[in-house]
């Protein structure tokens, strides 16, 4: 399976993709939203994808978009997942990358279709 680590902004994402059995980064990379080029990236991706980004503002539009394709969605506290890294400065970048490496060892359930919520916290124990 494919996990997306996702720091979700307003206008943009930035990603950071890997493959779950290898742990190879396959894709680190910024998608606009306005010009539809986030959309067309994740009609692209084989089913399933795991995509994990932190709680944030209004992603009504982007949870649609992944049910609609059959990936999953992941939500987790921002605060915990960025203290699971350690780290000398915040960039989108690393966001992505942290979000990626910490949810598929977290203790976040998916997010279900239509539901509103989110993880209370991450679980960073190997």
């Amino acid at each position: 399976m494919l996990i997306i680590g996702c720091d979700f902004h307003t206008r943009y994402q930035q990603i950071a993709m890997a493959n779950d059995e290898t742990g190879e980064v396959l894709v680190e990379r910024r998608l606009d939203h306005e010009n539809g080029e986030a959309a067309k990236f994740y009609r692209s991706l084989p089913k399933p994808v795991r995509v994990g980004i932190e709680a944030t503002g209004p992603i009504h539009w982007f949870e649609r978009l992944l049910a609609e394709l059959g990936h999953e969605l992941w939500i987790g506290d921002s605060a915990k997942i960025r203290a699971a890294e350690v780290r000398k400065q915040k960039t989108d970048e690393r966001d992505a990358c942290c979000s990626r490496s910490v949810f598929p060892k977290s203790g976040c359930p998916p997010r279900a279709s239509g539901i509103s919520g989110s993880c209370s916290g991450i679980a960073t124990s190997s």
